[in-house]
């Protein structure tokens, strides 16, 4: 029976709640790989991503961002995924606003939409209300314009993405950052829709970085990074 993926729940965010827990660790391992990764252009954005649903890319995706505000970096968590958005439950924020309407109205300022999250030098930018055509509304100027205009403000901006090999919303976005990491779940996702996804980033013209191989039980903690 396929696992039921509920769609209405925030992610846990262990790298805030326990600094020390080896969660917290591969976090910063991988926020290092990712300083790393591109010397001569140093990355600014990343897509967080998976192949399929429930694989841990709005979990990673989240503790990332706690990892790298925690390095004194002013970081941005823009939850794109416009169809069903985690980012504002995780921290505990209304969702009536955000993304889609800075994207929608064109002439709204960001800094009337980003808010506190609560943990320092971390500002979040919800999903806002559910539109009826995501992937044109990433695919647009206005989304381009946003997502440099964050790089103005922000020292570093996370995309929480859809999976890729159900939508195309992850292609469009990773065409348009610095790079891309996708999330693998061990015991989960399935070769074939791995191989797809990275092939579908590619056509896109993605940076793909890295894949971080998630919930392989070591200990108490679940996560490792292969750059």
């Amino acid at each position: 029976m396929a696992k039921k993926i509920n769609p209405v729940a925030g992610v846990s965010l262990m790298a805030y709640i326990d600094k020390n827990s080896i969660l917290a660790e591969q976090c910063r391992i991988i926020r290092s790989n990712i300083q790393f990764s591109s010397i001569d252009q140093p990355i600014q954005s990343v897509v967080i991503t998976s192949a399929a649903a429930g694989e841990g890319k709005s979990t990673v995706a989240a503790n990332l961002a706690v990892v790298f505000a925690d390095s004194g970096k002013k970081t941005l968590l823009v939850d794109c995924d416009l169809r069903r958005p985690t980012v504002a439950l995780t921290f505990k924020q209304w969702n009536h606003d955000g993304l889609t309407n800075l994207i929608g109205k064109g002439t709204e300022k960001i800094e009337d939409f980003v808010h506190e999250s609560g943990i320092d030098n971390l500002s979040i930018l919800t999903s806002g209300p559910k539109p009826p055509n995501p992937s044109e509304m990433l695919g647009s100027q206005r989304m381009t314009d946003l997502m440099n205009e964050f790089k103005k403000e922000f020292d570093f901006i996370i995309y929480d993405l859809p999976p890729v090999s159900i939508i195309t919303d992850a292609q469009i976005i990773a065409a348009k950052a610095d790079a891309t990491v996708l999330v693998a779940r061990q015991n989960q996702t399935q070769k074939q829709d791995f191989l797809q996804s990275v092939k579908l980033l590619k056509m896109a013209k993605a940076n793909v970085i890295g894949v971080v191989y998630n919930n392989v039980k070591k200990n108490t903690d679940n996560y490792y990074y292969y750059g």
